[in-house]
């Protein structure tokens, strides 16, 4: 069973923090997007989801490294019973019911395992029956992935997922959302003797024809004309928000950024970032007004200077 600090690339002795890290960078490296002509990134994303959740979750984390659980979640067996034969670490029959430990005191290994109930009343290191049992487990974890469409991940647009048994429910996207990000619904897992398991989603931000995100900014390339760059003026600019006017200086030049405030992803902290558009001329190959024009001047400007040419 495949280990979850080996999962993850961290020691046992990780912080949440360096947890979290990890798990990003590896989401980061495999996720199915970058990796569509690779099956084996797909499993191994999905193998650092299931660590990730494990360890994220305080009690998960301290039950597996007590060994109470498994990589996967599932309860353990404790000892080997059965296997039969006079040797070996097995547990063997003793008159009257008790059993022959073979000399090991196995008193603190269950008192660690069952809160001190292992002992005998007379202090032996037998199976007197346990005075408390473990609890009832709850029902396996489901994980579900939610693809988010860009414009709808950075307004923050609440999504609607279809669930196993059919039924839907509308998330609210964090603040900080990106690909990767983890949302548990409680209780809404498999059904099990101690309550329902989570529902475990993964949020897939998906590309845009158009922006991209730069941390919590967005970026655009936005093609102007010749005439709005020589003469500025005011230009329709699309914003993950809709449509808003960006005013364009004289004598703009392509690679100019602008900036359009609070345009862009919600941070953490709750704070928007901003729009940033790259102005791009575009120029008419065949347009004899334009050939016209330059036939007639010539731009003396040393533009290439600073580049020693």
């Amino acid at each position: 069973m495949a280990d979850p600090y080996s999962t993850l690339g961290v020691a046992r002795s990780a912080s949440e923090a360096e947890i979290k890290s990890a798990y990003r960078k590896l989401a980061k490296e495999l996720h199915p997007d970058r990796n569509k002509d690779n099956p084996k990134a797909a499993e191994k994303f999905s193998a650092a989801t299931n660590a990730y959740d494990l360890l994220s979750d305080k009690d998960k984390r301290a039950r597996f490294d007590r060994g109470e659980i498994d990589g996967e979640g599932n309860p353990t067996a404790p000892f080997g019973f059965g296997g039969g034969g006079g040797g070996g670490g097995g547990f063997r029959g003793q008159p009257g019911g008790g059993f022959d430990t073979g000399g090991t005191d196995f008193g603190d290994i269950f008192e660690g395992l069952f809160g001190g109930a292992g002992r005998r009343a007379g202090g032996g290191a037998g199976f007197g029956g346990f005075g408390r049992q473990a609890p009832p487990q709850k029902g396996a974890n489901v994980n579900y992935r939610l693809a988010v469409q860009f414009v709808d991940a950075a307004t923050l647009s609440p999504q609607r997922i279809t669930l196993q048994d059919g039924k839907t429910i509308d998330l609210k996207l964090p603040a900080g959302v990106e690909s990767g990000t983890q949302m548990r619904l409680s209780g809404k897992g498999q059904a099990g003797p101690g309550g329902a398991g989570d529902a475990i989603v993964t949020i897939d931000v998906k590309p845009h024809p158009h922006f991209k995100r730069d941390g919590d900014n967005v970026l655009l390339d936005l093609p102007i004309t010749l005439d709005e760059a020589v003469k500025g003026g005011k230009v329709k600019v699309p914003t993950v928000d809709g449509p808003v006017m960006l005013g364009v200086p004289v004598g703009a030049t392509s690679g100019k950024t602008l900036r359009l405030r609070g345009k862009g992803f919600t941070g953490k902290d709750g704070q928007r970032g901003d729009q940033l558009v790259t102005l791009q001329i575009d120029v008419p190959a065949d347009d004899p007004a334009i050939q016209q024009l330059v036939d007639s001047w010539q731009d003396k400007r040393a533009v290439r200077a600073h580049l020693g040419v």
